[in-house]
C-alpha cells in the first residue's frame, strides 16, 4: 500500500471515470471506462455526467482499501478541459463535485487544474526525470479531443503551438474503427489490426508548418477499404498517417526550438506502431507507456501534490 502524504486526484473525462493517489515519488491510478452503446460514436454529456456520478463512490471506496485516504493532504481535479478561455465540458462537474465534498469535510486544500495538464503532467512523470517538471519541452496532446501541439514549462505554464484544422487523430482513428465494426472507443482494436498487417504502407499527410489537416485521413481509409484493402491494411494506414503527421509538426517545431525534449501525451500515444515510427524519426522523443497516456488522475493527483509541497528530489 502507499504511504507518506497523500494526494488524491480526480478526473472524469469524456469517457473515463479516474481517481489516483501520488505520495511524492509513486503513484496509483484506477480508471473506469464508461459504456458506450454499440455503434455509437461517443456519450452525450449528460449521459457521461450520469455515469460518473454513479462510479466514483465505489471507485473512492476501492481506493481506500488499498491506502489510508485518511492520510490525504490535498485534492486534486480537472474541472475543464483545457486551461483555456471558454473551455468547459459537462462531465467534469462529476469529478469537481466529488473532490469539493472530500476536501472540505476533511479541510483539505482542492487544486483545479485542467484534463490537458494532468495528460502533461502523466507524461512528463512516466518519462522518468522529474526535471522535465522545471523546464521547457514540447508536448504532443493526441487524443479524440486534442491533437495539440504546445510548448510546455512543466505542466503549469502551457502555450499552444500547433493543432489540427479539422479533425482529431483520436476522432479519425474511432470513425475508422466504429466502421469496421469495434467497440468505441476503437483504439485498441485498430492497433491490434494493424500489427497484423506485414505490408509497408506509405500514407499521404498534410501539415503546413505546425498545422496538419487529418480531415482527408477519414476519406483515405474509406476509400482503400472500398478499394479490397483488408482491415489490417488500413488500420495501419491510419496510425501511420498519423505517425508522419507528428513526425514533421515535430521536426518543424524543433528547428523553431531546438534541442528541446518532445514528450508524447495522450490516448492515441499508446500505440506501440505509432511510437515505434515516431522514436525512430524524432530526436529526444520520449513517450508515454499505456497506462499513463490514457485518460488518468494520476497527472492531476501529481499536480495535486506539487501544489503541496510533497515532490521528489530526485528522478525515478
Amino acid at each position: 500500500s502507499v504511504t507518506m502524504a497523500l494526494c488524491l486526484g480526480i478526473d472524469t473525462s469524456n469517457y473515463t471515470t479516474s481517481v489516483a493517489l501520488f505520495d511524492g515519488v509513486s503513484g496509483y491510478n484506477l480508471g473506469r471506462l464508461l459504456d458506450v452503446p454499440e455503434g455509437a460514436l461517443g456519450l452525450r454529456q449528460s449521459d457521461a455526467l450520469f455515469h460518473h456520478t454513479a462510479a466514483l463512490p465505489a471507485m473512492l471506496a476501492e481506493l481506500g482499501a488499498r491506502a489510508d485516504l485518511t492520510q490525504v493532504r490535498a485534492v486534486g481535479v480537472s474541472a475543464r478541459p483545457r486551461p483555456v478561455e471558454g473551455s468547459y465540458m459537462p462531465c467534469f462537474l462529476a469529478g469537481v463535485s466529488a473532490a469539493t465534498a472530500f476536501s472540505l469535510s476533511r479541510a483539505l486544500p482542492l487544486i483545479e487544474l485542467t484534463h490537458q495538464q494532468g495528460h502533461i503532467a502523466a507524461a512528463l512523470y512516466a518519462a522518468g526525470d522529474f526535471t522535465l517538471f522545471e523546464r521547457e519541452s514540447l508536448v504532443f496532446h493526441v487524443s479524440g479531443g486534442t491533437t495539440d501541439l504546445l510548448l510546455c514549462h512543466g505542466a503549469e505554464r502551457i502555450t499552444p503551438l500547433g493543432t489540427s484544422s479539422d479533425l482529431y487523430a483520436g476522432q479519425a482513428v474511432d470513425r475508422l474503427g466504429v466502421k469496421l465494426g469495434f467497440p468505441f472507443p476503437a483504439g485498441v482494436y485498430v492497433s491490434e489490426q494493424a500489427a497484423l498487417c506485414k505490408e509497408k504502407v506509405h500514407p499521404k499527410v498534410s501539415v503546413h508548418e505546425l498545422t496538419c489537416s487529418l480531415s482527408g485521413l477519414e476519406n483515405q481509409c474509406a476509400k482503400l477499404l472500398a478499394d479490397g484493402h483488408d482491415a489490417p491494411y488500413v488500420c495501419k494506414y491510419c496510425l501511420l498517417c498519423v505517425g508522419e503527421t507528428l513526425v514533421r509538426m515535430a521536426n518543424n517545431a524543433l528547428a523553431e526550438h531546438p534541442g528541446l525534449p518532445v514528450v508524447f501525451a495522450g490516448g492515441v500515444m499508446s500505440s506501440d506502431l505509432i511510437r515505434t515510427y515516431v522514436t525512430n524519426r524524432v530526436p529526444n522523443a520520449h513517450f508515454v507507456p499505456g497506462k499513463f497516456a490514457s485518460d488518468n488522475a494520476i497527472g492531476i493527483s501529481i499536480l495535486a501534490a506539487r501544489e503541496c509541497g510533497a515532490w521528489p528530489t530526485t528522478s525515478m
